[in-house]
Formats: C-alpha cells, sequence, structure tokens
C-alpha cells in the first residue's frame, strides 16, 4: 500500500483531486486529521470521507479515531489494518508521522518531502500521482499473504508458508536492552536481488508465488523487520523455500543495520545477524 501525507493549507482539496485519480487504477483508503474528538453519539457526523476512497478514517490530535466505531489508535496500527486490502492510503493533514509527504507552501512535517505545491487547486497531479508511485509501499503480513492469494495460480495452490523476522530485545540475559534498529538499503543492488531471488525461487516446481519485503528506516523493538511469504502446491516446498528465502535475502541483499541500545549504539552489516 503507497502511503502518503499531505499537509499544509487546504490540504483535503489536493487530498480530494489524487483519491480521484488514484481510485482509477486501485482501493484508496484516507486517514484525516480533525481538530477535536466529537461528543459520544455524534461520530458519524464527523465529515472525514475523502469522495472516490474506499474507505476513511478520522483522527483527532488526542488520539481519537473513528473507522466504523471508535477507539484510540496510533496511526501505525491504522495503517497497518488498511495494507492487506488497499492500494493507497492518503493521510490528510496528518503532519507528525514520518512518511512520504507532499507539502503545501512549505508546511511543517515530520517526513521525506516527495514533492511541495503551492496551489493545491490547480496544481499538475501527474508529478504528485508518480512521486506516490515511487514510494516504498507499506507492507504487512497480511498485505502480502493478500497479495500471493490472488495469485493466478492460486487454485492449483495448498499451502502458504511465512516467516517474520523482528527486533529482538536481546540475545543473552546479560546483553544491554535493544531500543530500536535502524535499517538502510544499497537501493539499486538490493532491489535488483532481491526480484532475482524472487524470480529464482519461483522458478521451483510446486512453487507459485514469492513475496520478499525487507522494511527500512527505524524500527522498534518488538517489531517486524523482514517477511517471507510463498505460495505451493503443498507444504513441502512452501517451507523449503521460505528457509531458502531468508537466508537467501540475508546472505546476498546489501541491507546495513545500526543498533541502538541503552547502552551504546553501532552500525552492523545486516547480513551477520540472524532474526
Amino acid at each position: 500500500m503507497h502511503t502518503v501525507t499531505v499537509v499544509g493549507p487546504h490540504a483535503s482539496d489536493l487530498v480530494e483531486r489524487l483519491v480521484g485519480e488514484l481510485a482509477t487504477d486501485g482501493s484508496v483508503a484516507t486517514v484525516s486529521s480533525l481538530p477535536v474528538a466529537p461528543a459520544p453519539g455524534f461520530e458519524d457526523a464527523i465529515g472525514y470521507t475523502a469522495v472516490g476512497a474506499g474507505v476513511s478514517v478520522g483522527r483527532s490530535s488526542d488520539g481519537w479515531t473513528a473507522y466504523n466505531d471508535s477507539d484510540d489508535r496510533p496511526v501505525s496500527d491504522i495503517l497497518d489494518e488498511l495494507a492487506p486490502n488497499h492500494d493507497y492510503c492518503l493521510l490528510d493533514g496528518v503532519a507528525e508521522v514520518t512518511l512520504p509527504t507532499i507539502t503545501i507552501n512549505d508546511a511543517d512535517h515530520a517526513g521525506e518531502s516527495i514533492a511541495t505545491v503551492t496551489d493545491p487547486n490547480d496544481c499538475a497531479l501527474e508529478p504528485l500521482l508518480a512521486a506516490i508511485e515511487g514510494t516504498d509501499p507499506h507492507e504487512t503480513l497480511g498485505s502480502l499473504v493478500e497479495r500471493v492469494k490472488r495469485s493466478p495460480h492460486a487454485d492449483r495452490a495448498g499451502a502458504i508458508a511465512t516467516f517474520t523476522g523482528r527486533v529482538r530485545v536481546k540475545n543473552d540475559p546479560d546483553d544491554a536492552p535493544t531500543k530500536q534498529l535502524e535499517f538502510e538499503a544499497y537501493e539499486d543492488v538490493a532491489a535488483e536481488r532481491l526480484r532475482t531471488i524472487r524470480s529464482e525461487l519461483e522458478d521451483r516446481d510446486g512453487v507459485y508465488d514469492v513475496c520478499l519485503h525487507h522494511r527500512t528506516g527505524v524500527i522498534e523493538r518488538g517489531e517486524d523487520i523482514v517477511f517471507v511469504v510463498v505460495l505451493a502446491g503443498h507444504r513441502e516446498e512452501a517451507f523449503r523455500t521460505v528457509q531458502d528465502g531468508i537466508n537467501r535475502l540475508k546472505d546476498e541483499v546489501p541491507f546495513f543495520k545500526k543498533e541502538v541500545t541503552t547502552d551504546d549504539e553501532f552500525w552492523v552489516h545486516e547480513r551477520s545477524q540472524t532474526p
């Protein structure tokens, strides 16, 4: 799910325009920044629906969210929930998240700016749509499983096997606890090697679809880092291919890791570690 936040004056107007274009190519979700939480019983009166969006979520500055019902959920949880069923998610006026950002008149934001516009109602959309398509998708284990289920060969598959690597707090009881990891990719080389591994695994007899995804940026302890999902005819091929997939990813794809513990911080090459 390509995920971008739009911040600045009249961000909603630009979101509406972008949703209208993106909805012709896939399912779109929106997350809007609301000024205040509504009074109990008035949640449905809050206007947070973007025209053309398959689903919309309203979120106020105090953490309140509305999406079919009301509960308090951080943005990360909302995105994880939306990812399996949507191709795009646009956040309207949510400036505090570290996501790819379209800025209007250089508005303040926490993420990386991928485009800047001055007039949200009269700017060209083509460069913005290209910038959105160029972002790394927000993936979860659930979104990758749903992807392989849509394979044209799914009717021949009797197994889906998965691997999830996550940030462990410590190896041994005496280790300083890990607070977070930060991953960087040698981007062009990493993408090419991932494509090669996937293609070679899918050439195996009885293997129909393979997804490999490694997150980059800052990942907090307990969060997921890497996913391997395999659609295969039988469990033997599925299990064997998942194991080979994660081993090859770690051995052949150049990801670099900075580990931050309660005592220290240091860079470690990703290939020397095992989740």
